[in-house]
Order: C-alpha cells, then structure tokens, then sequence
C-alpha cells in the first residue's frame, strides 16, 4: 500500500484542504519574500479575514497587532504586495507569501525590514547595519 493511500484529504499535514490553524488570538504569521530575489521583506500576521482578502484580491492584507486593525499592505504608502505564490507550512500555522513588491516593504523606508545583522562582539550581541539605504522618507509619506 502505497503512503498516500494511507492520508486522508482532511489531514492538516498530508491532505489537500485548507485549514489554517490560527493561534489564540486568532492570528497566523506570514513570511512575505521577493519572488524575484527570494530575499525576506518581512514577517507579520494575519487573521482569517486577511488571509480571505489576500487570497481573493491577490494583494497581500495583513491585521496590525499593534493597531487591532486590518490593512492592505500599501494603502498609506502605495508600496503595495502582489501576491505571485502563497503557501502554507505543513501544520498550517504559518503562510509563506511570494510577492512583487512595489518600493518598499519596511515602514522605516528600507526595502526589506530586515535591515540590521546580528554579531557577536566579546559575548555581546549588537546589531549593524546592512542594506539599509532608505528606499522612501517614511515621514513624507505616513502624515
């Protein structure tokens, strides 16, 4: 009997079904990379109706922890996501975006919001800088 005889379409690991597994607050963490570069531009996260409109308007939406708010990635700055590919880990808690981004992805103006590397100096941790050229003046574009 081959494997996949043995899975059934409703297991979250091995089926086809679309089920995320939002976390207590009703959230899963989304990776969105550049589809050309593969480099990372950020992680946030979603709720269920993020995830619905990302799915349906094939731009990417995401819910503001901080705000307590749905937003479409772009709205304020015009530096939207075009969604190219989206993928879910293999328990479903996670989701992996692929995306055309227009300008920037950071809200500090830099193009990925992974900007600083970590180094270790005498034991210590410390952060500098790396590719972090500002792509917009956030504070030109978010009034």
């Amino acid at each position: 009997m081959s494997a996949s005889s043995h899975t059934h379409n409703h297991d979250p690991e091995e089926g086809l079904t679309f089920q995320p597994k939002f976390d207590a607050s009703g959230l899963v963490t989304c990776v969105a990379t550049d589809a050309a570069s593969g480099d990372v531009l950020m992680v946030a996260h979603m709720n269920d109706e993020a995830l619905r409109k990302t799915i349906a308007s094939g731009e990417a939406w995401y819910y503001s922890r901080s705000r307590k708010a749905l937003w479409r990635k772009g709205e304020s700055s015009g530096h939207v996501q075009r969604v190219i590919e989206m993928r879910m880990d293999c328990d479903q808690d996670a989701v992996w975006i692929r995306v055309e981004q227009t300008g920037a992805a950071c809200h500090t103006g830099r193009r990925s919001c992974f900007y600083r590397a970590v180094i270790g100096e005498g034991g210590e941790a410390k952060l500098t800088f790396i590719d972090a050229d500002k792509v917009f003046d956030p504070a030109k574009v978010y009034r």
